[in-house]
């Protein structure tokens, strides 16, 4: 028996890398598997079925279930035929893991508008699109749901050349959030996942001697762990995972001062005062090391 027999997920990208293992690690604890993978290039261009096509090989392999979808997620016919794959291929829907993802990666006063628009609309509009075909579908069933989000360091911190993908991913990191507060009282979970791991995304980011300890099958255990009914009451949080490791990683709020909101504006003067007062009691900027 599986942590997850009878149920039905989708995860994107899931041709290679991380998606790749989300999906072996699901079908593992007994969930019937969509592989989406559009099988292009790291920069999203190009296409093709092969990558796809090997992961649900290997599933059935394994004595699971799964079918292929080639769809682009950042467009809103294929993000909604990802969905109708899963219903109509196994009868229902469950869980989504939105992990698709290409990289433009250049320094802000070199970016394209395009470089921009590209990253920004695989990785947050591809978010919003296949999230909300699923949440139809879970509104319906009226049996509640899992969604994991990737998001990541260069957005919830920062990390150089990476302006676009920082913002798309720090927005879905805010998208998952409120998400979570709407999905409560429907039984739906929607988590934040920042992994770190050796992919065709980060291959030439990261030393070679990183391969192995950095191995993305270190990071899926939490994503599937996250859709199993051992995580029911676990919503709206940010996991940082990778090596083996696990940070939840937490927004603070640190009061700094407060007038009588009946008294005249605060001087700059009075700002000053009491931004240097508080300071010593700041939280520290992140920085990827702490990660």
């Amino acid at each position: 028996m599986g942590k997850l027999d009878g149920k039905v997920a989708i995860v994107t990208g899931a041709g290679g890398g991380l998606g790749r293992c989300h999906a072996l690690g699901l079908a593992a604890e007994g969930a019937a598997v969509v592989v989406n993978d559009l099988g292009g290039a790291r920069d999203g261009t190009g296409g093709g079925h092969s990558m796809a096509d090997a992961v649900v090989a290997e599933i059935k392999a394994a004595g699971g279930r799964a079918v292929a979808q080639y769809g682009n997620v950042a467009d809103a016919a294929d993000a909604a035929d990802l969905v109708k794959t899963a219903v109509d291929a196994f009868g229902r829907l469950d869980i989504v893991i939105n992990n698709a993802g290409i990289l433009r990666d250049r320094t802000f006063k070199k970016i394209t508008h395009e470089e921009w628009d590209a990253v920004i609309a695989v990785h947050l509009r591809g978010t919003y699109l296949v999230t909300r075909a699923a949440w139809d579908v879970f509104m319906a069933q009226g049996e509640g749901g899992r969604i994991v989000n990737t998001s990541s360091t260069s957005g919830l911190i920062g990390n150089f050349g990476q302006t676009n993908y920082g913002a798309a991913k720090a927005g879905i990191a805010g998208f998952t959030r409120v998400l979570a507060l709407e999905g409560m009282k429907y039984g739906i979970t929607v988590n934040t996942l920042a992994p770190a791991a050796w992919t065709r995304m980060t291959e030439d980011l990261m030393p070679t001697e990183q391969a192995q300890p950095m191995a993305p099958e270190k990071v899926s255990p939490v994503v599937v762990w996250l859709c199993t009914e051992d995580a029911a009451n676990v919503t709206g949080r940010q996991f940082c995972v990778g090596s083996n490791r696990i940070t939840l990683l937490s927004w603070q709020v640190t009061p700094i001062g407060q007038h009588d909101p009946k008294a005249a504006p605060w001087t700059v003067d009075e700002v000053d005062a009491a931004m240097k007062a508080s300071q010593a009691n700041w939280p520290k900027l992140l920085r990827l090391s702490d990660v």
